[in-house]
C-alpha cells in the first residue's frame, strides 16, 4: 500500500525527556547545572559537544557544525543501555545488554578497558561523580553499584531498591558522599557512601520519578515526575518543602540559576524558580513559594544568533530533536534533528539552494542549513505535511497537510522563514501542491476530495509581527474521480496538470480571469498515477504511475509519444533536468533512476535508499539533486558527468602520450624503459608488442633475460599475469613460454609464489602449455614420416653416372 496518507504513527508532540542549563560564565564542577548527566544525552563541559545514543552507537555531534565527529560502538553490536561522559570531559563510559561495562577515550574513538557490570540484568542508568572518580550505575536488577574508574575496582553493592533504577545522581557536594536514586518503587533513596546504607526514602511522588536538580548550596532539591508534581525538598531535614501541581508529566527540572536577571521568563523575585519541560511540548519557569508558573514558552519559530555570555538551556523532544535556548529569554539558538521518521518530501530552498525543507510523518515542518546541517523547525499545522513546492526564486515556498490546510512560507536573507499566509477550504486532506512559475501570484493545489484548487497569493506578504494573510480559493474544480495525487503548473502560467489514482493524468486551461478548464485526458496507465510533470522546453508532460512506468504525453494530441519501463514497483516521482533531455525517477523500490528520452535508455540507476522514495527534487542548476525516502535517510546528490567526462579525456591524453613515448623507446631500443612502460599502461597487448620486438633483434635470450630480470617486483607479478593470457592463444604461445623459462629459470619457487594470484596464473599455464607441447609434437612426428617417404624416391632418381 503506497498511499501517503495513511498514519504510520506520529509520535506525540511534545517534550519528553532531559533539559540541562550550561551556564558559560561558572566552570567550577561543583554547580549542580554543570554536571551533565544524562541518560540518553549529554553535553561536554566545554559546550562543544553533544553525547546521544542510536542503537548500538554513541555518536559524538559537533555543536558548531551540527556534524557526527566520533562514533563509539560495541563491536558486540548490542545495543546501549546507559552512558555518561566524566565531569571533566575525558572519560566515557557505555553499557549494552551484553552486561558490559566499557570506559573510551571517546576522542580516539578507541576503548581503553572493559569489565563485567556485575549486574545481573543490563544497565538502565549511570553516572559520574564531580571529581571524576566515582562512577555509579544504576541496574534493571534493582541494584546500585559503585565503581572507582582509577583504581578499577568496584566500592558499593546498594541493595534495597525495587525494581528498575532508572535514575541516580551524586550529590554535588561530594563531601557529603551521598547518593540519591530512584526506582518503580517512586521513592526517591539517599545513600550515605560512608556506611553504604540508605538514610531515608523521601516520599512524595505517585509515578516514576524523573530527574532531580540541586541548589548551589546544596541544601535544596527539586525533583519531577510523571504525576504531574514537582516536589521541592529540604536536605538539612530531608523533607518536602513545597509541592507544586503542574498539570502535566514532567520529564525534566532544573532550578534556574541566582543572581541573574531573568525577568524576560517571569523571574520578578529572588525565591527559587525552576523551569520544567514535559508532555504539554514546551518550557514552563515556576514560582516554587507560591507553585505559580510565572511563564509559559511560546513555540520556537526563528532562530537567533549565539550570545557567548548569555546561560544556555538544552531539551530533547519526543521526536528526537535536540535544541538549544538562550536564557534569559528563552529564545531558540540552534536546533538538530535526530530522527526524521518517514521523510514524505524534500525540496532546495533559499537563493543559492543552501538549504533543503523536509516534510516528515509530522506536523512540523524542518529546514537544514546544508552547510551546518542546523535545524529550524516549523510550526503552524495541525496534522502530517503531505507536500512541499518552491517558487521560482526560491526565498518562498508552500506546504500542504491532511489538516486541509495549505500554508506559505517565506525564508528572509538571514536564512529564517516564517508563515506568510494560510487557507484551508478543502474538505479532505491536501495531497499536491504546485507554485505559480512565471512570479509568486498563485498555487494550486489538489486533495482527496477529487477537487483542484486554485488560490490566489497578495502582492506583498505582511512583515514580521503582522497577522498571517488568510488566501482565498479564487477557483474550485471537481477534477477527478478519485485522489487527485499530483498537480503541476506549466512553465507559461497558462497551463495546469493533475494525476490522479483514477489512472489519469487532465490537462486544464488557466485563464486570467480565474476559471479552469478541461482540455484533454491522458488515458493509458493501467494504475492510479502518482506524479506529473511539464517539460521546461517542449510542449509534453510526464506521468509516473504505480503500474510501474513513466510515460511522456504530447500536449497537441494527448497521445503517448513514449513509455519508460525498469521500475519494479511503483513510480512515485518524476522530474524533467538536463535542459528537457532528460528524466528522474524515484520509486516504491527505493531507487532513482536517469533516463535519456531520445534514445528510451536508463543511463544510471542509483541504489541508496532502502524504502519508498517519495521525495525527489533538482536544484536550480541542475548540478545537485535531493531525494528523501521513507527509510527516515535524506541523500544529497551532485552531478559529476563533467568531471567525469575530463577525468575520462585525462585518461585518454595520457594513453596517447605513452603510447607515443613507447614507440619512441622501441625505437630506441631502450627495451628496459619500454617494458616497464608498456606495464604500466596494464595492456598486455602492448607489453607483447615490446616482448616481440625484444626476440627480433640479435642475442634475443639474452637480451629478454638481462631486460625481464631488472624488472621490478610488481612489474614482475603483472608480466606474469600476461603471460597466461598470452599462453591461451597458439600465436603468442611462444612469446609467453620464452618469458616464463626467464621467470622459472631464476626465480626461487618461493619467490614466484609470494606474487599475487601466482598460483591460480601458474595453475592456468599447465593444460594450455600441455596443449602446445602435444601439438608441436604431432607435428615434428608429421614433418618426420614424410621426410621418410620422400628420401628413398630421390635415391632411385639420383643415379651414378657411369665412367
Amino acid at each position: 500500500h503506497n498511499s501517503k496518507h495513511r498514519h504510520v504513527g506520529k509520535m506525540k508532540e511534545g517534550y519528553t525527556f532531559k533539559v540541562k542549563i550550561c551556564n558559560q560564565n561558572e566552570k567550577s564542577a561543583d554547580l549542580p547545572f554543570n554536571l551533565y548527566v544524562y541518560f540518553f544525552f549529554q553535553i561536554s563541559k566545554d559546550e562543544k559537544y553533544i553525547f546521544c545514543t542510536c542503537g548500538s552507537r554513541v555518536n559524538v555531534l559537533e555543536i558548531s557544525t551540527g556534524k557526527i565527529v566520533h562514533c563509539i560502538e560495541h563491536d558486540d553490536q548490542e545495543d546501549i543501555t546507559s552512558f555518561a561522559l566524566s565531569c571533566d570531559d575525558e572519560m566515557l563510559v557505555t553499557a549494552s545488554r551484553a552486561l558490559l561495562l566499557k570506559q573510551w577515550d571517546w576522542r580516539q574513538a578507541s576503548c581503553t578497558r572493559s569489565w563485567r557490570a556485575i549486574h545481573t540484568i543490563p544497565v538502565a542508568s549511570m553516572t559520574f561523580d564531580s571529581t571524576s572518580t566515582l562512577l555509579a550505575t544504576g541496574g534493571c536488577d534493582g541494584t546500585i553499584k559503585l565503581w572507582d574508574v582509577v583504581k578499577q575496582y568496584c566500592t558499593h553493592n546498594l541493595k534495597g531498591s525495587s525494581g528498575v533504577v532508572h535514575l541516580v545522581e551524586f550529590h554535588p557536594d561530594i563531601k557529603r558522599l551521598q547518593l540519591f536514586s530512584s526506582s518503580l518503587d517512586c521513592g526517591i533513596r539517599l545513600w550515605d557512601l560512608r556506611s553504604s546504607q540508605c538514610l531515608v526514602v523521601l516520599q512524595s511522588h505517585y509515578s516514576a520519578v524523573t530527574s532531580l536538580s540541586f541548589s548551589p548550596d546544596g541544601d535544596t532539591m527539586v525533583s519531577s515526575g510523571r504525576d504531574k508534581i514537582c516536589t521541592v525538598w529540604d536536605l538539612k531535614t530531608r523533607q518536602a518543602k513545597r509541592t507544586v501541581p503542574v498539570y502535566e508529566a514532567v520529564e525534566g527540572v532544573v532550578l534556574l540559576p541566582e543572581n541573574t536577571d531573568l525577568s524576560e521568563i517571569g523571574v520578578k523575585s529572588k525565591d527559587l524558580h525552576f523551569i520544567t519541560a514535559g508532555s504539554k511540548g514546551v518550557l514552563r519557569v515556576w514560582e516554587a513559594s507560591s507553585a505559580r508558573c510565572v511563564h509559559t514558552q511560546s513555540l520556537p519559530s526563528t532562530l537567533t544568533s549565539e550570545e557567548e555570555e548569555d546561560e544556555e538551556l538544552a531539551t530533547v523532544t519526543a521526536e528526537h530533536n535536540i535544541l538549544l535556548y538562550q536564557l534569559p529569554g528563552l529564545s531558540t539558538q540552534q536546533q538538530f534533528v535526530g530522527y526524521s521518521d518517514e521523510v514524505l518530501d524534500v525540496k532546495f530552498l533559499g537563493k543559492g539552494d543552501t538549504h533543503i525543507v523536509v516534510a516528515t510523518n509530522s506536523c512540523q515542518l524542518k529546514v537544514f542549513e546544508l552547510l551546518t546541517n542546523s535545524c529550524q523547525i516549523l510550526y503552524g499545522h495541525t496534522d502530517t505535511v503531505l507536500t512541499l513546492d518552491v517558487f521560482r526564486k526560491g526565498s518562498l515556498f508552500a506546504s500542504c497537510a491532511k489538516d486541509r490546510g495549505v500554508r506559505v512560507w517565506q525564508m528572509d536573507g538571514d536564512g529564517q522563514v516564517r508563515c506568510v499566509a494560510q487557507g484551508c477550504s478543502h474538505t479532505n486532506a491536501v495531497g499536491s501542491i504546485s507554485c505559480s512559475r512565471m512570479k509568486a501570484s498563485f498555487i494550486v493545489t489538489g486533495s482527496q476530495d477529487c477537487t483542484v484548487k486554485v488560490w490566489d497569493l497578495p502582492a506583498e506578504f505582511p512583515t514580521a509581527g503582522e497577522e498571517i494573510h488568510q488566501l482565498t480559493a479564487r477557483a474550485t474544480e471537481k477534477a477527478h474521480d478519485k485522489d487527485v495525487n499530483s498537480v503541476a503548473v506549466s512553465p507559461n502560467d497558462k497551463l495546469l496538470a493533475s494525476g490522479s489514482q483514477d489512472r489519469t493524468a487532465k490537462l486544464w486551461s488557466l485563464s486570467g480571469d480565474g476559471t479552469v478548464g478541461l482540455l484533454g485526458v491522458f488515458r493509458g496507465h493501467r494504475r492510479g498515477v502518482w506524479a506529473v510533470c511539464f517539460s521546461p522546453v517542449d510542449q509534453v508532460l510526464a506521468s509516473s504511475s504505480a503500474d510501474g512506468t513513466t510515460k511522456l504525453w504530447g500536449l497537441q494530441d494527448f497521445s503517448c509519444l513514449k513509455t519508460f519501463e525498469g521500475h519494479d514497483a511503483s513510480v512515485l516521482k518524476v522530474v524533467f533536468v538536463s535542459r528537457g533531455t532528460q528524466l528522474l525517477t524515484s520509486g516504491s523500490d527505493g531507487l532513482v533512476k536517469l533516463w535519456t528520452i531520445k534514445t528510451n535508455e536508463c543511463v544510471k540507476t542509483l541504489d541508496a535508499h532502502q524504502d519508498k522514495v517519495w521525495g525527489l527534487h533538482p536544484s536550480r542548476k541542475d548540478d545537485r539533486m535531493v531525494t528523501g525516502s521513507a527509510d527516515s535517510n535524506i541523500t544529497v546528490w551532485a552531478d559529476v558527468t563533467e568531471e567525469e567526462l575530463a577525468e575520462e579525456q585525462a585518461k585518454q591524453e595520457d594513453q596517447i602520450l605513452k603510447q607515443q613515448e613507447l614507440s619512441n623507446l622501441l625505437h630506441e631500443k631502450k627495451y628496459l624503459k619500454a617494458l616497464g612502460l608498456a606495464i604500466s599502461l596494464d595492456q598486455p597487448h602492448t607489453v607483447l608488442t615490446v616482448i616481440k620486438a625484444i626476440r627480433e633483434g640479435e642475442n634475443s635470450s639474452q637480451l629478454l633475460e638481462k631486460t625481464v630480470l631488472k624488472l621490478r617486483v610488481d612489474q614482475k607479478e603483472s608480466l606474469l599475469r600476461f603471460c597466461a593470457v598470452w599462453n591461451t592463444n597458439a600465436r603468442n604461445c611462444q612469446d609467453a613460454q620464452a618469458v616464463l623459462q626467464v621467470l622459472l629459470t631464476h626465480l626461487p619457487p618461493e619467490e614466484l609464489l609470494q606474487y599475487q594470484g601466482a598460483r591460480t596464473h601458474l595453475e592456468g599455464l599447465i593444460p594450455y602449455t600441455g596443449q602446445r607441447r602435444a601439438q608441436s609434437q604431432h607435428l615434428y612426428i608429421q614433418n618426420n614420416m614424410k621426410l621418410k617417404k620422400l628420401t628413398p624416391m630421390n635415391q632411385k632418381l639420383v643415379k651414378p653416372c657411369p665412367k
